[in-house]
């Protein structure tokens, strides 16, 4: 099955009024097919499940993922979940144009991820997180505080603090959620070093970053 197939399948699928809803729940952001997702992932299924044996990533159907309706971009996502192992250091500047267009919270908290796996992999991709900390474009700056969830015990703790460090005393929304959800989720693993973090930079941390980062600690 080739994408042009996987591509008619969604098509086939596409409910107006349920893409009406969807849109509207993303702001009406990104035209929808109208496809939800148990059923989008149904169809997609014996796609992915093709590609699997793939040699390389097949950076020409992302790319046309990108250009259509929403569907499109989350079975971009999944099929790059497919690839993680294939990744490498030398994708991320595509990765980065992925994250920077057609940006919203629901395929940045998945880029984040496979980012995250770049990363762990290859630890030099490290320095570019750093950077991303601080640029201009703050769904880049989410991707670096998040892309250590559920990393657990190899969690780099220097490199998480410094990124969060570099997002204090924001007030866009989506930055002071994040750094709340990831050091809500390194307290699992390590309450102690969240509340001795909680306790050096509470007075430059966001009360919606505190409020989220104390939920288990």
């Amino acid at each position: 099955m080739n994408y042009q197939t996987a591509f008619e399948t969604y098509c086939l699928a596409a409910d107006s009024n349920n893409a009406i809803k969807m849109s509207k729940y993303m702001r009406d952001l990104f035209p929808f097919l109208g496809i939800p997702t148990p059923k989008r992932r149904e169809l997609s299924k014996e796609f992915l499940n093709h590609t699997k044996n793939d040699a390389t990533i097949d950076w020409i159907f992302i790319d046309e993922c990108w250009k259509k309706e929403r569907e499109f971009q989350y079975l971009a996502l999944d099929y790059l979940n497919v690839h993680t192992k294939r990744l490498t250091p030398d994708d991320i500047p595509r990765l980065k144009k992925l994250a920077t267009t057609k940006s919203w919270w629901d395929t940045i908290d998945c880029l984040d991820r496979i980012i995250g796996g770049i990363a762990l992999n290859f630890p030099e991709v490290n320095d570019i997180l750093l950077e991303w900390s601080t640029d201009d474009n703050f769904w880049l700056r989410r991707i670096a505080i998040d892309h250590q969830l559920l990393r657990k015990e190899k969690t780099n703790t220097a490199l998480l603090e410094q990124i969060i460090v570099n997002n204090l005393g924001q007030t866009e929304f989506f930055i002071n959620k994040t750094i709340g959800w990831s050091l809500r989720e390194y307290s699992k693993t390590s309450p102690d070093w969240v509340r001795e973090f909680l306790a050096r930079y509470k007075d430059k941390m966001a009360n919606l970053s505190i409020r989220e980062a104390s939920t288990y600690v």
